[in-house]
């Protein structure tokens, strides 16, 4: 895969937090969870595929007692795929997510209810939450095309709009997000009965059926597991048949440390990683070579009012140690950082985002989502904050870089200090060319501003975006799918 055009990310050199002896006690701990207690499944379906694999299956009540054994885990984890390709519009943007290799991307996420809607004409900002809808939901899609450190496109928005209808939510939140970006597009699944015209969709817009195995333009998130321990029916059957049609797919959990996982590193790691080795499990007796991520979101429970907590250190521990669970697999991991616990863009929220954004990514996680735009944890999606976030993501990102120090360079160094010291100045800024544009170089804050600060640059950018053309879809393409997929609906196209 490694000739395949992509988009760059920034490839790191993981920190290690846990040892390799640690690793292996966490590993110990979650394959014993496994057997005992298990999970409790509440999939037939899903209960079937274990059984035939030669889990042990017993009755617990309302659902099925599943118990894992290591050797099943093993063969799974032998068929799963260590590198995927998350395909894109524009080819070049595709994702090679390759689990030896600590290239990390970031992108957007969360299916957030709210947009809010930044005030400055007043002097002091003043914030109206707005319901998500299918042109807010195109906004941001188009925003984020044109923010050049996202690397993928998680839908962010919530379509509520008087139309939108369990039957047809999935084709206009797929198709509305891929009609304005070029780049990868994920989303969940809200009814199973629509998943055949999403695929349909992806295929047509890929062009063709043998394009989207190359190419997959899209691709799904299923939370399959709800903490602790417990496999969701419809969730699980959904990721079933996604695993069927060859198409990626996050298994997904988010424990909350205190609530519905333990409060302490050592068992909040383990029971996630137990969970999504039974999600992973499941994904490869389904099909078995599946493209599949493993989806570790633990959070934090706030003591004070038992939300979800984003902006803790132990937040970053969990999910440091979760990549390199990942990694010891040899499975793509999907990780988090970059949320805000606070509702409003400012100072707080760059310090919550950025204590998460400056540690998190230095394990490698391949695909980093939830990083633009999000406030109040995952509940309200603001168009300015993600400008911010873009800024910020793209210190990060040179932060992150590896050292160019290399025993090739060795003679220029020297050549460059000697002549410097030589000259009547001795200052390096006559010697070196001025960075241009487009050097990896830092110059200033990319949003300073003398007249109103970082949050009224920001909202300049989102407007000058806002004007900008969009990335939409050749008129053949949308001829077709309007021919040939249902439910669409006009503002999606508009």
């Amino acid at each position: 895969m490694s000739e395949l055009k992509q988009r760059e990310g920034v490839l790191v050199r993981p920190e290690q937090r846990l040892s390799e002896k640690q690793i292996k006690l966490v590993d110990g701990v979650s394959r014993e969870l496994l057997e005992d207690p298990g999970i409790l499944c509440y999939n037939q379906t899903a209960v079937e595929l274990f059984r035939q694999a030669g889990a042990r299956i017993e009755d617990a009540g309302d659902c099925q007692r599943v118990r894992i054994s290591s050797e099943l885990l093993n063969q799974a984890l032998d068929t799963a795929p260590s590198s995927i390709v998350l395909g894109a519009r524009d080819p070049e943007q595709r994702l090679i997510l390759d689990a030896a290799e600590p290239r990390v991307r970031f992108g957007s996420g969360s299916e957030t209810n709210f947009w809010l809607d930044v005030d400055l004409q007043s002097g002091s900002p003043k914030y109206e939450r707005l319901p998500g809808n299918i042109e807010r939901l195109r906004q941001a899609a188009h925003l984020c095309d044109n923010l050049e450190n996202l690397d993928f496109f998680i839908r962010c928005v919530n379509i509520q709009d008087k139309g939108v209808t369990a039957e047809n939510k999935d084709v206009n939140k797929f198709l509305a997000s891929l009609n304005n970006i070029g780049r990868h597009v994920q989303a969940g699944l809200t009814s199973l009965s629509q998943l055949d015209q999403v695929m349909k969709l992806g295929r047509i817009i890929a062009g063709g059926e043998q394009e989207f195995i190359d190419n997959p333009v899209l691709s799904f998130i299923t939370c399959v597991m709800k903490s602790p321990l417990q496999m969701v029916d419809d969730t699980a059957e959904t990721m079933i048949e996604i695993a069927r049609r060859r198409a990626p797919v996050v298994i997904s959990s988010c424990p909350m440390g205190g609530a519905t996982g333990p409060f302490d590193e050592f068992g909040m790691v383990a029971q996630i990683n137990a969970e999504l080795l039974a999600g992973v499990v499941l994904n490869q007796l389904a099909s078995p070579g599946a493209p599949v991520l493993y989806g570790a979101v633990p959070v934090r429970t706030r003591l004070d009012n038992l939300n979800d907590l984003y902006g803790a250190p132990e937040f970053v521990h969990y999910n440091i140690d979760c990549a390199q669970m990942a990694r010891y697999y040899g499975l793509p991991c999907y990780s988090t950082a970059g949320v805000a616990d606070t509702s409003e863009p400012g100072i707080q929220a760059t310090a919550e985002k950025l204590i998460t954004l400056l540690t998190v990514p230095r394990n490698g996680a391949q695909y980093i989502h939830y990083a633009f735009g999000l406030l109040e944890r995952t509940n309200v999606f603001c168009p300015e904050q993600a400008v911010m976030d873009n800024a910020h993501i793209g210190i990060v990102k040179n932060v992150l870089r590896d050292t160019p120090v290399d025993e090739k360079d060795r003679e220029s160094v020297l050549k460059m200090i000697r002549e410097v010291m030589e000259s009547p100045h001795k200052t390096y800024i006559y010697n070196l060319p001025l960075p241009t544009e487009n050097d990896d170089v830092y110059v200033c804050y990319p949003l300073e501003n003398d007249e109103g600060g970082a949050l009224q640059a920001a909202q300049e950018q989102v407007r000058e975006i806002m004007e900008r053309p969009r990335n939409q879809l050749p008129p053949e393409t949308v001829k077709r799918l309007q021919e040939e997929i249902s439910g669409i609906l006009p503002e999606t196209l508009a």
